[in-house]
């Protein structure tokens, strides 16, 4: 991976037109994104890439894993990492009890982009 100066983010969001704005916004505003559309691609990733300065999942994926339990393992190994939840359904993820859901911004859809770019400027400032 190149060392510059980009933020690198990864997407887990199940809808493939929803990764598709997620992620043409992001790099549009000079984000290196990394996709994935459910939990196996995303602990693939998270195995397999050396740098992420934040995750961006939906709650509800396919094959049985949810965005929080992606979420607290990547933050173990990653304690810098940054997270944010998105979800047509934010009630089921605070109702985790999940640490990571007290702590973690929750995005209902659907949201505008700009406050998802506020919410991610917060949180790597």
């Amino acid at each position: 991976m190149s060392v510059d100066a980009q933020d690198v983010v990864l997407v887990v969001e199940d809808e493939p037109v929803i990764l598709m704005v997620l992620t043409d916004y992001l790099s549009g505003q000079g984000y290196r994104v990394l996709q994935a559309e459910n939990g196996e691609q995303a602990f693939e990733i998270l195995a397999s890439k050396p740098h992420l300065d934040m995750l961006i999942t939906d709650f509800r994926l396919p094959g049985g894993i949810s965005g929080v339990q992606i979420a607290e393992p990547a933050v173990k190994l990653r304690p810098d990492l940054k997270v944010i939840f998105i979800s047509g359904y934010p009630q089921e993820i605070r109702e985790t009890g999940s640490l990571i859901t007290s702590k973690a911004p929750i995005l209902e859809k659907p949201f505008d982009l700009d406050v998802l770019q506020e919410k991610i400027q917060e949180l790597l400032a």
